[in-house]
């Protein structure tokens, strides 16, 4: 795994500093909520997924979203696929990789890379049939939202899909998500505004299912497409 990561014409940002610092209490918070359960439901009953997938999870992190649908693709027997993630902090990869050492996943690549320099990544990673970005992306300046999502639907590949889980604004989540973890907030008019400026064509609104619903408390999930 890499050490360090490109230039991307920025200093350590906020984001990174938090969760070089929090990365064990993020990994407990999120699994007293029962996120990653949710997240493979959600995929569990998902209709994008099939066989032999080339994933790009953006903003991995600790590696929920890339456990969750590698166990979903498992429990739907659409094994193998190709996985590939990036994250902006090496501690929130260290905890990933040594996830891993308990729930292996094959045909994974990570690396540790910034979503507003996409460029830094490796040559060959293009062309995906699904990029998903769980939690990542509220923590960019609201101004530059946009310019990430139209970088990662250049990565999509013509019939691929984005899914997007990102934090929904509300009196609730302002003093759990934006006080206590630094990110911003989103109503559905704003996302929409994002992804049209991006260039989704395609854009639908969703939800946890199930025993999970209480998770769209936290967020919204957007299903997109080139």
């Amino acid at each position: 795994m890499p050490s360090s990561l490109p230039p991307a014409g920025r200093d350590l940002p906020s984001a990174r500093r938090l969760y070089s610092a929090r990365d064990r209490l993020y990994d407990g918070f999120i699994h007293l909520l029962r996120y990653p359960q949710g997240l493979q439901r959600f995929f569990e009953q998902a209709d994008f997924l099939r066989f032999h997938l080339k994933v790009l999870d953006a903003g991995c992190g600790t590696g929920a979203t890339t456990l969750a649908l590698h166990a979903a693709l498992n429990a739907r027997h659409l094994l193998p696929a190709h996985f590939a993630a990036f994250d902006l902090t090496p501690r929130m990869l260290s905890r990933f990789w040594a996830a891993l050492a308990q729930h292996p996943v094959p045909n994974l690549e990570i690396v540790a890379a910034d979503v507003l320099a996409l460029d830094k990544l490796p040559a060959d990673w293009h062309d995906f049939d699904l990029i998903v970005s769980a939690a990542m992306l509220e923590y960019l300046p609201k101004a530059r939202l946009a310019e990430a999502l139209a970088g990662l639907r250049q990565r999509l590949a013509p019939d691929g899909t984005f899914v997007l889980f990102i934090s929904r604004q509300s009196i609730w989540m302002d003093w759990l998500i934006r006080r206590w973890w630094n990110a911003n907030l989103y109503t559905r008019a704003e996302l929409e505004a994002a992804l049209e400026q991006a260039g989704f064509t395609t854009r639908r609104f969703t939800r946890f299912p199930g025993l999970y619903g209480y998770l769209n408390w936290w967020g919204h999930v957007v299903i997109a497409c080139r």
